[in-house]
């Protein structure tokens, strides 16, 4: 898709959050520059496990540069910068790159850019076109701003965690971090709307963007809705989406795999207990005490067999598949959905390019690269 087309972004965020956002854009034809401080750029980088740099001049592996794998699955088409925007010249060359930008996301602390003299009031004296957003855990305001996090923390303290997990074992960690992909996804959805907002202003805007504000959104829609309906918090493992129902569970197979049925409407509960040939549970659909009857049907038979029942039977019935299962299903191969495939920048691989752009002649190059102010 290139939406986006002629939408030039930079990009100053690290880890997850904030370069999944700007992967969306991407993904829609914007145009983005990875901004990263040298040495290390961003810490993703390094993190485990590790893949080999996908590059867009050659498929050869042999003796490439090995990175972070969430590194590379969230950075695929973008540029990289490697500068110091710590010193007065980088800051300097940052402000003109910004002279040339739609937008700029960042996600340090609250109060960090202003210190730098990067803020938003400071960057759009020079560009009053440009849409700043800030991506942080808790937002630029509040008792906990300054507070440090990571997506496990946002969602204990919104009230998501705490749910995770059957009714009689403790929480467990989710295995995708939810407030922060649903915060960069939310951060996605604000730029896209700014520049919508820009067409008919003129002007660019500020844009405070919380991963915290995001996980809450995403649990009054069901956690909260039915706490205020009925005045109790509810239990883990007992809501009507969480396995209080046997229309709505997991199931273990005979041979120990898992199925997921979703039969929540009275139709398709009543076609699995038609295509069983269980009568008798028609009227146990939103009953606690027929969850072990299901589960023993369940154990009669192999995942092989529930999955061609299931595809006999419209009864919102799959199985529960692994990553590389899922990666290779005949749904992710028809919607192009394993991504993964694209080239990744090395740190600082566009810096000589992008800058130049800016008009810097050779000496001023050498000269700041010497200073380790960039890096290509």
């Amino acid at each position: 898709m290139n939406s986006l087309h002629g939408i030039r972004i930079l990009d100053l965020s690290r880890l997850l959050p904030g370069p999944y956002a700007t992967q969306l854009l991407a993904n829609l034809g914007a145009e983005v520059i990875k901004i990263e401080r040298p040495p290390e750029g961003d810490y993703a980088r390094q993190m485990p496990p590790f893949c080999p740099l996908r590059r867009a001049d050659t498929t050869n592996t042999d003796d490439a540069e090995w990175v972070g794998a969430i590194f590379a699955q969230n950075n695929i088409g973008k540029k990289s910068v490697a500068l110091n925007f710590d010193d007065a010249r980088g800051r300097e060359i940052l402000l003109r790159l910004a002279e040339h930008a739609d937008v700029l996301i960042e996600s340090f602390r609250p109060g960090a850019m202003a210190q730098r003299g990067l803020d938003y009031a400071s960057v759009s004296a020079h560009n009053p076109r440009l849409i700043y957003c800030s991506l942080s855990g808790y937002g630029q305001t509040g008792p906990y701003r300054q507070r440090a996090g990571h997506d496990l923390n946002y969602l204990a303290v919104a009230g998501v965690l705490k749910m995770n997990g059957a009714r009689d074992a403790s929480p467990v960690p989710l295995p995708v971090q939810v407030a922060d992909l649903a915060g960069g996804m939310r951060a996605t959805l604000e730029i896209v709307a700014a520049l919508v907002e820009r067409e008919r202003t003129g002007k660019g805007k500020y844009l405070d963007v919380a991963l915290f504000d995001a996980a809450v959104d995403w649990m009054q829609t069901i956690l909260g809705a039915c706490y205020r309906a009925e005045g109790e918090n509810p239990e883990r493992g007992a809501t009507h989406l969480t396995g209080a129902y046997p229309c709505y569970n997991v199931y273990e197979t005979q041979d120990g795999a898992y199925m997921a049925l979703g039969a929540l409407e009275e139709k398709f509960w009543r076609a699995f207990c038609e295509g069983i040939a269980r009568a008798d549970l028609m009227e146990s659909q939103f009953d606690a005490d027929a969850i072990p009857r299901v589960a023993a049907l369940f154990k009669q038979r192999t995942r092989v067999a529930w999955t061609e029942f299931a595809q006999q039977t419209d009864c919102c019935l799959e199985p529960l598949l692994d990553v590389s299962e899922a990666l290779k299903h005949p749904q992710v191969v028809a919607r192009d959905l394993a991504q993964g495939g694209g080239a990744v920048p090395r740190l600082g691989e566009h810096t000589r390019e992008l800058l130049g752009a800016l008009g810097m002649e050779q000496a001023e190059f050498q000269t700041l690269q010497a200073a380790e102010i960039i890096l290509e």
